[in-house]
């Protein structure tokens, strides 16, 4: 597999983002901030998400840089949402759409990655162009669709009980 000591330790710290927010998913409909799973997927999604720009599988700054520094990006003005516009209800419909986001980039080079390493020495994609990589992210796009269709619509509820 090839994996640096830092390419061990970026997995790892992805990985358990990835099940941070998937539980909040589970548990919330969402990555909730104010709780631990959205904790977990806010602060090693941000360490992944930096250990990235360390790592290059072809040499220089690539499009998996640029896919590191949005995600970023994207749970920074999250997290800024969530902690200094508490009372706005229209925030909370960014802030669950851009943590959606930075965890359907995240998928991205995940499938990537994964499917062209794994199982080791006869990987489900020989590279990136393969169709099960576009297949699959295709069907993890519809997925994002219906999940922030879910989530403005739970938000929707969530705003009218707060009034």
């Amino acid at each position: 597999m090839n994996l640096s000591g830092l390419g061990i330790f970026h997995t790892i710290i992805g990985v358990t983002a990835l099940i941070g927010a998937v539980i909040g998913f589970i548990r919330y409909g969402k990555i909730n901030l104010a709780q631990p799973s959205g904790k977990v997927y806010f602060y090693t999604t941000a360490v992944t998400s930096l250990t990235a720009l360390g790592i290059s599988k072809n040499g220089g700054f690539n499009a998996g840089h640029v896919f590191s520094l949005f995600i970023l990006v994207l749970i920074t003005v999250a997290y800024f949402l969530f902690a200094n516009k508490k009372e706005s209800k229209k925030a909370r419909y960014f802030e669950n759409f851009l943590l959606s986001f930075s965890f359907f980039l995240s998928l991205v080079p995940t499938v990537n990655e994964t499917f062209t390493r794994v199982p080791i020495g006869h990987p489900l994609a020989k590279d990136i162009k393969d169709p099960i990589i576009g297949q699959t992210l295709l069907v993890i796009l519809l997925l994002f669709i219906v999940g922030s269709v879910f989530q403005f619509i739970k938000q929707k509820r969530e705003n009218v009980e707060v009034s």
